[in-house]
């Protein structure tokens, strides 16, 4: 984010869409305005039931339990909020160094928003840390009534021709975009691009106690190869098939490990709109394997296509939100959620901690070349009509106006995701 008053606090980065990703996935969280997402691999259980409060018997070695998941759940949330703060600090510094190297004045540098941390002044320049790593800006002393640069200095942003500005303003969304790919490409060389090969059938993860398929036979980790004597289904036909039997006897045709097919049959019950179910999760079936490159050549291949995949899953994810807005208002969760995440992928996969940040990097890019006042896309939309008039400029009052509404806006939304995504996480659930 650019701000043109040093006085302005930063904007916090919000985040959204989820990329598809060879790695096993429950529902997508998804995030928005400045943005990212990732569908991280937690278990199983938590995506098909409530957590059952159940009294524990004492068990001596429990604190001790306790104490090291504890402990490795605050190293997780420490990566996902350092992945965060690292992408921020590569947004901001294409500002800085799109400005610094035109020679155009920068006053402040900030990470994060809140109590500061850290702050020191080096060639005119004040750089700080603050305590929440979700946003950032680089200050202009363009019209601050403290600064000592006169105002109709040649070096300030707004002095400077369309062309310098379009560059500083558009330097933050470049680097995030470069910092993406060399993200992929440290994945591709260091772990191997992991790759899913379909395979017949459909996995079924887990199974409800009780349920018709736990009554008829069915276990978690059959995979179903038939149905009433048909060939292996997709995961959408088996569904449809289920909950078009309700009462009927369905014959389903598994494969289980260490033994033969078997033939089951299964009777669905009946839900209350009348449909089938049996009580299970579905997921397709698949074997995942990596993908190492020979050299580099074949790595930057391999980098390029799941660079533009990713790419093309968050663009993909931006249109639906939009095409479907009232249906996805509901997902779009903010930087809470996303170090929640985050933190789930860490404990699950350090390899998924490649994807989560280049998918972030992605969105934080691509969200903000929205042209909305306070990101980067609705300063280059100003640019653009302070174009169109032949250079003439928009009032100053008129663009500050337009700005600090924006700036109001986001802030605005950004506390409401903030505390609803706190109320959301596990462990508030639990204390409330």
């Amino acid at each position: 984010m650019i701000n043109l008053l040093s006085a302005h606090s930063p904007t916090p980065t919000f985040f959204s869409f989820p990329p598809s990703s060879p790695y096993p996935k429950p529902p997508t969280i998804s995030y928005s305005l400045l943005k990212a997402s990732y569908s991280p691999p937690p278990t199983v259980q938590s995506l098909l039931f409530p957590a059952r409060r159940r009294r524990r018997r004492c068990n001596p070695s429990a604190p001790r339990a306790i104490a090291a998941v504890g402990l490795e759940s605050a190293q997780s949330v420490l990566e996902a909020a350092s992945v965060l703060a690292a992408i921020i600090l590569i947004h901001e510094s294409g500002h800085f160094l799109a400005a610094s190297l035109q020679g155009i004045h920068v006053s402040k540098f900030a990470i994060g928003f809140g109590p500061v941390l850290a702050r020191f002044v080096a060639n005119g320049v004040e750089y700080s840390l603050h305590a929440f790593p979700l946003g950032g800006f680089v200050g202009f002393p363009d019209d601050d009534p403290d600064s000592d640069i006169p105002p109709d200095d040649g070096d300030l942003l707004k002095s400077r021709p369309i062309l310098d500005r379009f560059l500083v303003i558009s330097a933050g969304v470049a680097a995030n975009v470069v910092f993406a790919y060399l993200i992929v490409f440290a994945q591709v060389l260091a772990v191997g691009l992991p790759v899913q090969e379909p395979l017949p059938g459909v996995l079924v993860p887990e199974v409800r106690a009780g349920s018709a398929a736990a009554r008829d036979g069915i276990r978690p980790g059959d995979v179903i190869l038939g149905v009433d004597g048909a060939s292996a289904p997709s995961v959408t036909e088996f569904i449809d098939l289920i909950k078009m039997n309700p009462k009927r006897n369905v014959a389903i045709k598994v494969a289980r490990e260490g033994m033969e097919s078997l033939e089951l049959n299964v009777v669905p019950d009946e839900s209350v709109d009348g449909t089938g179910r049996i009580g299970v999760q579905l997921s397709p079936n698949f074997r995942l394997f990596k993908v190492r490159p020979r050299n580099l050549a074949e790595a930057t291949t391999l980098a390029g296509k799941e660079f533009f995949g990713l790419t093309s899953s968050v663009l993909d994810g931006l249109k639906q939100i939009f095409l479907n807005f009232s249906q996805s208002a509901g997902k779009v969760s903010g930087p809470v959620a996303i170090i929640a995440v985050g933190a789930e992928v860490a404990r699950s996969s350090s390899d998924g901690l490649f994807q989560f940040a280049a998918v972030i990097n992605l969105n934080l890019a691509v969200i903000n070349l929205l042209p909305l006042p306070a990101l980067d896309g609705g300063s280059l939309a100003l640019l653009l009509v302070e174009a169109a008039r032949g250079g003439r400029k928009i009032p100053r009052e008129v663009e500050q106006r337009i700005m600090s509404s924006g700036i109001l806006l986001v802030v605005m939304i950004g506390l409401f995701l903030i505390v609803r995504d706190t109320l959301n996480l596990d462990f508030i659930k639990e204390m409330l």
